[in-house]
């Protein structure tokens, strides 16, 4: 597999904010979003195999495990990834353009984005993950501007979603206005900050 870092830090982000978690984050995205934090995952890692990665996730010593990217569903051997894994809570993030179907068998938290207007990306998205998702699951939308949130409530209003859903702001601006936009509409959606972003900013690996 190939592999950009491995590290500990705490969630920064959806449901499981502020928990301690070992990051595996794999190389190669199949989308370029205007603002996506981690273009230095779009290119090649390091190779490293099953047995390598666990020993590194041991050697850290964390239960929460979070498989992230890049697009952690371009790589071969991430179900064989996931399924070596089990004994820690596994959690893996995908950006919604790739089928999931596989991913519902197993024993781990999709946590999958539905690009807005300003990533440039949404006519990438597979809808027919949407239905896919679980209880256990969550969706989360990265918003920039009020076209960003009036996109994801419309979508909101149109599909039954069965997971957590999320509303996170690009880099913390505006995280006031999409809290009181949501209140008004009286969505059913948490309004979250990147909360790695207020504490260490930009830096990589954390």
């Amino acid at each position: 597999m190939d592999i950009i870092e491995i590290f500990h830090s705490l969630q920064g982000e959806g449901k499981n904010i502020g928990l301690p978690t070992t990051f595996i984050r794999t190389a190669g995205c199949n989308l370029r979003c205007e603002w996506c934090d981690t273009k230095y995952a779009w290119e090649d890692g390091e190779e490293m195999n099953i047995n390598e990665i666990k020993k590194e996730v041991k050697e850290i010593g964390c239960r929460r495990v979070c498989i992230t990217g890049g697009e952690p569903l371009l790589q071969k051997d991430i179900y064989e990834l996931i399924d070596s894994l089990q004994g820690y809570q596994v959690s893996i993030e995908t950006n919604g353009s790739i089928d999931i179907g596989k991913l519902m068998d197993k024993e781990v938290m999709v946590s999958m984005d539905h690009k807005t207007p300003s990533s440039q990306m949404t006519g990438k998205m597979k809808h027919e993950n949407l239905e896919l998702l679980r209880e256990e699951d969550q969706l989360k939308f990265v918003i920039a501007d009020e076209e960003d949130y009036e996109f994801s409530s419309n979508l909101l209003e149109k599909k039954e979603i069965d997971c957590e859903i999320i509303l996170q702001p690009v880099d913390n601006q505006r995280i006031r206005d999409i809290a009181g936009w949501a209140l008004e509409d009286g969505l059913e959606v948490r309004v979250l900050p990147q909360l790695h972003k207020i504490i260490w900013g930009d830096k990589r690996g954390v």
